[in-house]
């Protein structure tokens, strides 16, 4: 009980000097040879762009030099671990011209199979718990979308196969396995339809409708 009540320090909104001292690190792991020039112009870009401590962190994470010593740790070891465990949901989302929805605080078993047909199939993992430590989603989509999302705390792997079709990860490539969290490996093929897998908006973090599909 007592860990829900302590604020998660990477949703914490980043500064502008927290902005600049993440951009030095990653200058001069730049001149010492870590990152390349593109790789340097996409982290430097991503900096710009964050809003919290959560998305700071990824960036230099794996440049095995120091943090900036205003970040915060990105998360306790027992916050992402709490979001594995419970009595596991549906299997299946199937979408046949129809539209389906699993959003909340559903409990994703180890293998879920997302199926689109001339539909669309939405599985928010935002307020989701794991029934394991890793879980597959085998993703589907025939002249239909299947839309994944998945937040910071959880690290996801994609490796689907889009034919006249996108199977699309538009999460930060590159960021580390978060110790003690859930992973999330993403597969499946996209037929003249799409697949996307992508973080949450800011604003899907504050709430979302009652309206639910539970798992």
């Amino acid at each position: 009980m007592s860990d829900e009540l302590v604020p998660d320090p990477r949703q914490m909104r980043a500064s502008d000097a927290d902005r600049e001292k993440v951009a030095q690190v990653l200058q001069q792991a730049h001149g010492e040879g870590r990152l390349d020039l593109h790789e340097l112009d996409e982290r430097l870009a991503a900096v710009y762009s964050a809003k919290t401590y959560g998305e700071l962190v990824p960036l230099t994470a794996d440049l095995g030099v120091p943090a900036p010593s205003v970040m915060p740790l990105p998360m306790t070891q027992n916050a992402p671990a709490s979001r594995i465990g419970g009595t596991p949901g549906s299997t299946v989302s199937f979408a046949f011209w129809s539209g389906v929805e699993r959003r909340g605080e559903w409990v994703v078993p180890p293998t879920h199979t997302a199926v689109a047909v001339m539909g669309g199939v939405e599985l928010d993992l935002t307020r989701a718990r794991f029934s394991q430590g890793e879980t597959t989603i085998n993703a589907y989509a025939l002249m239909g979308a299947v839309e994944i999302i998945v937040p910071e705390d959880v690290t996801v792997r994609v490796s689907g196969i889009g034919f006249m079709g996108a199977f699309e990860d538009a999460t930060h490539k590159g960021a580390p396995t978060i110790p003690g969290g859930p992973i999330v490996n993403i597969t499946g093929f996209a037929m003249m339809g799409a697949v996307e897998v992508k973080r949450p908006k800011k604003k899907k973090l504050k709430g979302r409708s009652h309206d639910e599909l539970e798992g």
